[in-house]
């Protein structure tokens, strides 16, 4: 075959491999492009990943919340003022009607002010009552709070001083604060001194709130300034030689008065009733005020006055022993009437 047939008809061949290899040529170029972008899309990637695998493992860098801390205390939280040796089955009534205890040494009292009028000093004595407490003096509970001297407090003082009891004195508090405490003790401290060879029991700071419209005490609840008033008070009564004691009711003790800072005086208890049911110590127990008594006209406070051995007594097992009768009746909050 000439030689240009031939190469004519090799040209007109070629065409169609041509093409195959422009296709192949197009599929290995995207394919070279698919896996430039997957290269790229997971070198662009790794910082990231990298990042949150980092914040995964890497240690806290904020400080962790303590916990909470108590608050400061301001003021010394003291013990709480001695546990009550005595029960509710370690009394007993006497021949004359009056609370003694079974255990260890006690005798029987009154106290007294210008509601019982004229008092037969020999006949309360011959009554088999051993010590008296008289009030010397009182301030008024209206606005004003005016000091009175009780009209029968010298004449009580000497009737029972030359019938032979024990007198101790009191006066009734309507103080509002320290000063007036302070103003109290001196007024007292003055009608006293005349009268200082025959007190031989304490001088009692007989504070107490008066629930009566227009009092000054109504609705009292500030136990801070009534404590430091008691305060102020039993220690210008020891500055001044005598004794102090701190009275009050089982209302006033839980709410108005923290014994635990008064502690260190004798505590002469309002409780009515024929059972010892107070957890506390006291060393005068008030247990009616609605007493008879020869020699005296009018219902009187009974009291029992504790001696305490070195050793507490044992309390009475239930079921022995025990008052004759219980009284359904027992101080309640304002139990007290108003002293004037």
């Amino acid at each position: 075959m000439p030689s240009g047939m031939k190469t004519i008809q090799q040209n007109s061949l070629d065409p169609q491999p041509k093409r195959k290899m422009r296709l192949e040529a197009v599929l290995g170029l995207v394919l070279l492009l698919s896996i430039g972008i997957l290269i790229v899309t997971v070198v662009l990637s790794l910082p990231a990943f990298t990042q949150v695998s980092a914040q995964e493992t890497a240690a806290p860098t904020t400080t962790p919340t303590t916990a909470p801390t108590e608050p400061e205390i301001t003021e010394p939280t003291l013990p709480p003022p001695e546990e009550n040796p005595y029960g509710r089955n370690d009394f007993q009534y006497d021949q004359n009607n009056h609370l003694y205890t079974l255990h260890g040494e006690s005798m029987a009292g009154i106290d007294v002010s210008k509601h019982q009028g004229e008092i037969d000093w020999q006949m309360v004595a011959d009554s088999g009552i051993e010590f008296a407490m008289i009030r010397v003096a009182y301030r008024g509970y209206g606005e004003a709070g005016t000091l009175v001297e009780d009209p029968y407090a010298r004449a009580n003082l000497q009737g029972a001083a030359d019938a032979g009891l024990d007198v101790g004195v009191y006066l009734f508090s309507q103080a509002l604060s320290p000063e007036e405490a302070l103003e109290e003790a001196e007024f007292l401290l003055a009608i006293l001194e005349e009268y200082r060879e025959i007190i031989t029991l304490p001088v009692v700071f007989d504070w107490e709130r008066v629930n009566r419209e227009g009092s000054r005490t109504e609705g009292y609840e500030d136990m801070r300034t009534l404590t430091d008033s008691t305060l102020a008070f039993c220690r210008r009564i020891e500055e001044a030689g005598f004794e102090p004691m701190v009275y009050f009711n089982t209302f006033h003790a839980r709410n108005l008065l923290n014994l635990a800072e008064v502690k260190q005086y004798d505590f002469w208890l309002a409780l009515y009733s024929d059972r010892m049911r107070y957890p506390y110590k006291v060393d005068v127990w008030q247990y009616t005020d609605s007493g008879n008594v020869p020699g005296i006209d009018a219902p009187v406070d009974l009291n029992v006055w504790m001696f305490y051995p070195e050793s507490a007594p044992e309390t009475t097992p239930e079921g022995t022993t025990e008052s004759t009768t219980e009284s359904t009746t027992e101080s309640t909050a304002e139990s007290m009437p108003a002293e004037e």
